[in-house]
């Protein structure tokens, strides 16, 4: 018997930690939340693409510092708790 691994949001993966984002969910339902979905996966958070966290902001720990692929990006807290991932 083996257990199913955990998904996080992208907003609590600690600094320097790596992990595949799962899947992209919108924020209570909105219009809003949907393209905020969509602009997320355009950016490249899509399944199956590993992502780094480079750094938090001080204070507050925003913005967070995101490296998807050969780009970076940064992402407030409240739109990197849309990204589900899988910590490695």
């Amino acid at each position: 018997m083996t257990l199913a691994p955990s998904l996080i949001n992208l907003d609590t993966l600690a600094v320097g930690k790596i992990g595949t984002v799962v899947h992209v969910t919108p924020a209570g339902g909105t219009e809003e939340g949907a393209d905020l979905v969509r602009r997320l996966m355009e950016l490249g958070f899509v399944p199956g693409e590993k992502i780094r966290m480079l750094k938090r902001g001080m204070p507050g720990g925003e913005p967070l510092a995101i490296k998807v692929g050969n780009s970076t990006f940064a992402l407030r807290r409240y739109e990197a708790a849309m990204v589900a991932i899988q910590p490695e």
